[in-house]
């Protein structure tokens, strides 16, 4: 896992691996800046030659920046450091720093080249078109310690960069240290203006403007660096340590491989799923997720659904899946009288999946949902119907270790779910997620750009697998499929199971999009990639 660091923590990193171990605070700086000047180099490509253009502030990103000019121009760049403020008012390492780029620009003014920049004018002279194109405008404004959004000056110079970026003719990329400025490092959400980039070199580890949208859509690529503090630090130090990490294909390669099937597996040895899912008018969704339980792996799958829904299933459903009518309303939904029945085949199933295409307006079908899971023993994911017809949650519904309950709420059923505004939810997902999950030891998939998966033990998870084309009718469906399915096949560890569900199904709507295109994505086009997303994984098996 790739664990997200509060701004505070990394601060408390950096001070003790100074303080503890006698590794400079300077040392430090070096090490980012030549570890930023190697990304970018793989990134852009060789620099020796080329004009780059560097955007220092004041603070210890300013000194970062021009620490990378001096590595850029090791590498024979030709650099150009404009720094926002007075030389004599910067301090510490950023002071150090910069004044090795003010004196090698003294040295040899015709490759590097240094600018105070004070007002709009100074700035708007600095920037116009002189010598060589520019090839790349690093920024290195403001880092993790911005708390309020940028205006001034600075709204207009984050307004220039970006407009170059999205030039047509001559777009300059941009590269950014430890965060795009303008973006609050422990906050998902935008506080103003900030820079657009095309790669950003983070120091030590990922910050939650890193990876948590939509800041994390500014950032570009990624790449997280170390350089220097120990890395036990990161977990022993301090108070202000977070509960976000991004999953990475190592961990879910990790999970495949310890649930590989043995040469005498079986169908009945691989996982029985048992999915309460239609209604009349709803059997597409029951069919969804039957499918995607097969093709994630387990071995069967049987579908239980109302009488009157039953025929239209088998005649358009999954020829691979049982199905079973049970009792129903006069509107064609389940009945509360085909609990017992539904749980005398549970006894036999190893996961229950309930809720897509249920129809929860009746009563009668709600009390079929809670009752059904209220007494079930065996893992639950809960999707749809059966999320609305529980909600807001019930105290009574606890999770636990030997029958975990995964639910899959896109955010309108997470609203509903737990009472919150939308605004309210979308500003604060991962707590949102966290809180429903701990409060009630529940697994909570709460999907969309960036889905979370939140523990019991609070912490949360961000998928980075996924693309606005699996916004279609059914992707939920099939994701419930897949969660199930995957859990089928590893009883004992939820977590690994559904963390590796979100993965695939992300990453087969990524391998769909790149065939059909976004507009064109469907449901079971999702379906229908998850083996390429599987076949990804054998050379690591």
């Amino acid at each position: 896992m790739l664990h997200i660091q509060t701004a505070a923590h990394i601060s408390e990193v950096d001070h003790l691996t100074s303080e503890k171990y006698a590794i400079k605070s300077l040392i430090l700086m070096e090490n980012a800046a030549v570890r930023s000047t190697i990304e970018i180099e793989r990134q852009f490509g060789p620099m020796e030659g080329k004009r780059v253009r560097l955007f220092c502030g004041k603070g210890n990103n300013g000194g970062d920046g021009a620490a990378v000019a001096r590595q850029l121009w090791m590498r024979g760049a030709l650099v150009e450091v404009l720094l926002f403020g007075k030389r004599e008012v910067t301090r510490g390492d950023a002071r150090a720093n910069i004044d090795m780029i003010f004196h090698l620009s003294e040295v040899e003014p015709r490759r590097i080249g240094f600018k105070e920049i004070i007002s709009i004018e100074d700035f708007s002279n600095a920037v116009k078109p002189a010598g060589e194109p520019v090839a790349l405008h690093v920024d290195a404004l403001f880092g993790t310690g911005l708390k309020r959004g940028l205006s001034g000056m600075f709204e207009d110079v984050i307004a220039f960069l970006n407009s170059r970026r999205s030039d047509r003719f001559n777009p300059i990329p941009v590269c950014s240290l430890d965060i795009p400025s303008g973006l609050a490092a422990d906050q998902a959400n935008r506080i103003g203006p900030c820079v657009e980039a095309d790669l950003t070199v983070t120091f030590t580890a990922a910050k939650p403007a890193n990876v948590l949208p939509p800041a994390c859509d500014h950032n570009g690529k990624l790449v997280v660096v170390p350089i220097g503090s120990p890395r036990h630090l990161l977990k022993t130090a301090g108070d202000h340590k977070s509960q976000l990490s991004l999953i990475e294909k190592a961990d879910v390669a990790k999970m495949l491989r310890a649930s590989r099937r043995p040469p005498g597996a079986h169908k009945g040895t691989v996982g029985h799923v048992l999915v309460a899912a239609g209604s009349r008018g709803k059997t597409g969704a029951a069919a969804l997720t039957a499918l995607a339980v097969l093709r994630a792996g387990a071995g069967l799958v049987t579908v239980v659904t109302p009488r009157s829904a039953q025929h239209f299933l088998v005649a358009n459903g999954v020829p691979e899946m049982m199905t079973l009518g049970m009792v129903e309303t006069e509107k064609g939904a389940f009945s509360e009288q085909a609990v017992e029945p539904v749980l005398e085949m549970l006894a036999e199933r190893t996961v229950l999946a309930i809720g897509p295409g249920l129809t929860a307006g009746e009563d009668t079908t709600k009390k079929f949902i809670y009752d059904v899971i209220e007494r079930s023993t065996k893992p639950i994911v809960i999707d749809a119907d059966g999320l609305n017809a529980l909600s807001p949650w019930p105290e009574s519904l606890k999770g636990s270790p030997e029958r975990p309950i995964i639910l899959t709420p896109h955010p309108g059923e997470m609203c509903r779910l737990t009472g919150l505004s939308t605004k309210t939810l979308l500003r604060n997902r991962d707590s949102c997620a966290r809180a429903l999950a701990k409060n009630n030891g529940l697994y909570v998939v709460l999907k969309g750009h960036r889905t979370l998966i939140a523990g019991p033990d609070g912490e949360v998870y961000i998928n980075p697998t996924g693309n606005p084309g699996m916004g279609t009718a059914g992707s939920g469906d099939v994701l419930t499929g897949v969660v199930a399915g995957m859990l089928a096949q590893t009883p004992a560890s939820p977590l690994e199971a559904t963390l590796s569900a979100v993965y695939l199904h992300g990453l087969a709507g990524d391998k769909a999009s790149t065939a059909f295109g976004q507009r064109a994505l469907m449901a079971s086009d999702i379906t229908n990639r998850l083996h390429e997303a599987f076949l990804e994984f054998e050379p690591m098996l």
